[in-house]
């Protein structure tokens, strides 16, 4: 019998083991994952184009390096990656990519590109008769416009995801009550929005009654407060909109960033900056943070607030 040297040997399972320990792309993307949710961006990073090197077709890797970079600022490079988890995306995962671009071109505030993402997400739900998904992407659309100071758009946009919440079969009555809830929301900030104090004060009264006939529901709360503190601070009533904003939902960017901007209204530097911080600590790929960290990242910077 020939024998193999020992040197081979070992040399052969100090290959196997290296192998062994090194984690697949699938365990890569859920490292990476884990690190975003921990803040700590540049490590999720360097894990997501480790999968990437291993499998550059990887879906799920492409779309959570996107969305990473995203977060920190580099949006060219991130619509790379978004492009390739679209070309790349499973049966059924194509419009969350679709969505992931979407949002990450509302980061830079360009409501024309959105549109290019979002309306064809927004078709094909129609055409499947996902009327529910139809109309929460109307009415994302619709939050675009309006945060980029368009309201005549947003509301074409938010009037469609009305019409598509009508269109949604065997909603319990308190389904129903929901979606009025979320039309009267927008009516009063698109109001507000274009300086009709006394009409958006209309719509908030409107949205209470229906609020109360739900038995204003713990879930409803949070919604409820995020609407008076933006009313409230395009009122110029910044304590009001204070006092509604800072018992919202704080981990929501969206919200931290407008009770940033109240106390800047204000002339409280110190609250400002502790809150626009909060907004740069909180990690989503989503419309309220693309509207929300890029102004609280320049207001940092620049030392303005």
């Amino acid at each position: 019998m020939r024998r193999i040297p020992l040197v081979v040997c070992l040399a052969a399972l100090t290959v196997t083991a290296g192998r062994a320990q090194t984690p697949s792309p699938e365990e890569l993307v859920k490292q990476g994952r884990a690190l975003v949710s921990q803040g700590k961006l540049d490590d999720a990073v360097s894990a997501f184009r480790k999968a990437i090197r291993i499998t550059p077709q990887s879906f799920d890797a492409q779309l959570a390096l996107g969305i990473v970079l995203d977060l920190q600022g580099q949006y060219a490079e991130a619509r790379t990656h978004l492009t390739d988890a679209i070309r790349f995306a499973p049966a059924g995962a194509r419009n969350q990519a679709m969505t992931a671009m979407a949002i990450s071109y509302a980061f830079e505030s360009r409501a024309a590109d959105v549109l290019r993402y979002f309306e064809p997400v927004y078709k094909q739900q129609v055409a499947d008769q996902d009327m529910g998904g139809a109309a929460a992407t109307a009415n994302a659309m619709g939050r675009v416009y309006l945060e980029t100071g368009d309201p005549a758009n947003a509301r074409k946009w938010y009037d469609l995801g009305s019409q598509c919440s009508h269109d949604i079969q065997g909603l319990p009555p308190s389904d129903r009550d929901l979606w009025e809830l979320r039309s009267l929301h927008a009516a009063a900030r698109i109001a507000a929005r274009e300086g009709k104090v006394e009409e958006a004060r209309k719509q908030v009264a409107a949205f209470e009654q229906v609020m109360q006939r739900r038995g204003k529901l713990a879930d409803d709360n949070e919604i409820y407060r995020y609407l008076l503190g933006y009313v409230s601070y395009y009122a110029k009533d910044y304590d009001r909109a204070i006092a509604e904003l800072a018992k919202g939902n704080l981990a929501d960017p969206f919200i931290a960033n407008l009770l940033a901007m109240s106390y800047e209204a204000k002339g409280d530097q110190s609250n400002a900056r502790q809150y626009y911080r909060r907004t740069l600590e909180l990690n989503p790929h989503s419309l309220p943070n693309a509207f929300a960290r890029p102004y609280a990242r320049t207001k940092l910077a620049t030392g303005s607030q």
